[in-house]
């Protein structure tokens, strides 16, 4: 059996803040924030500890990116509610919802993707090795997809969160196991 641990690269989680934010006050008051109305119609808040961005709109919606973990999350969401909330804006709730997770992990062995690809069929599988290195997996449950490489290395994406990793490369295992190919 192989370890399950999956190194979790990161987390974009959406929120609504507010009912509205003023984007041109807001970046003219903090330091990390650009916003630029001609070239992007969101607000792009910078925090460097944890190491996370957010694009804020005037909707008084916001999404993070960047983390990772859910830790993470949680304080920068904290830090810019707090932010928001100094400039006199009222923070409705600090909820958010996850809306994707990407993790890298390991077989820890040399893969045949062709035989991969062959062996589980390819009805959630795609795999053209001149236009992409890597097999592409469809999971359904839980809805995931994995890209598999010659390496052994996954990059696992679309989780709601980290369990959901961790299952899917096991699958992944469990199933390549199965037909022989690890």
């Amino acid at each position: 059996m192989i370890n399950p641990t999956i190194k979790i690269e990161n987390i974009v989680a959406s929120m609504a803040l507010s009912d509205n934010f003023d984007l041109k006050h807001i970046s003219s008051h903090l330091e990390n924030a650009e916003y630029d109305k001609d070239k992007f119609p969101g607000l792009v808040y910078r925090i460097q500890s944890p190491k996370t961005a957010f694009l804020v709109f005037g909707s008084g919606k916001a999404n993070c990116t960047g983390a990772k973990s859910i830790e993470d999350v949680d304080t920068a969401v904290k830090i810019l509610s707090d932010d928001l909330r100094s400039l006199g804006y009222s923070i409705e709730s600090t909820s958010y919802t996850i809306q994707n997770i990407v993790a890298g992990a390991t077989l820890g062995t040399e893969l045949d993707l062709d035989a991969i690809a062959i062996g589980l069929g390819f009805e959630h599988i795609e795999y053209e090795p001149e236009v992409f290195p890597g097999l592409v997996y469809r999971i359904r449950d839980p809805k995931v997809v994995v890209l598999i490489f010659r390496s052994g290395k996954l990059v696992i994406t679309g989780a709601k969160s980290q369990t959901d990793c961790e299952t899917a490369k096991m699958m992944v295992w469990e199933q390549l196991n199965n037909l022989g190919l690890v």
